[in-house]
């Protein structure tokens, strides 16, 4: 598995929700952060660029947000986060969401023979929806120390 170690600190305005990931189930607490951010986005028509951003924290926390293009309406109930990873790896993965557990353990693997730790926080980067699952891009970036 061909991961990057980023040394230039990645950071990102985020707009959307938090919860915790009871039992560990990551993915269904970040499907529904998602769907009420999406939800409050769209009722109140906020511009944005339309790229789902989750971001697993200590304590089992998921935050999924969005960039967003100004700021919210004062009415608004989003969650602003601005995330900062200053030393981290990075892999861009091409396929199916389905195998996002496989590659995390091929990261896991990788960032341990260089002799670095995991740290927080994670993050995915959601590239735009495709039908064709092969096709579909999530950038995984996650603290390294």
């Amino acid at each position: 598995m061909d991961i990057s170690i980023k040394q230039t600190p990645f950071t990102v305005a985020l707009y959307g929700f938090s919860g915790i990931a009871v039992n560990k189930e990551y993915g269904r607490m970040g499907m529904q952060l998602m769907d009420r951010m999406w939800k409050e986005v769209k009722q109140r028509n906020i511009k944005n660029k339309g790229i789902n951003c989750w971001v697993y924290l200590p304590n089992h926390e998921v935050f999924t947000g969005v960039e967003l293009e100004g700021p919210p309406p004062a009415e608004s109930d989003l969650e602003h986060r601005v995330v900062t990873l200053e030393k981290y790896a990075y892999y861009k993965h091409i396929g199916p969401y389905h195998l996002l557990a496989q590659v995390y353990a091929g990261i896991r693997n990788e960032i341990s023979a260089r002799g670095l730790t995991i740290s927080s926080p994670g993050m995915e980067i959601y590239g735009h929806w495709h039908a064709d699952e092969s096709k579909l891009e999530t950038e995984i970036l996650i603290a390294v120390g």
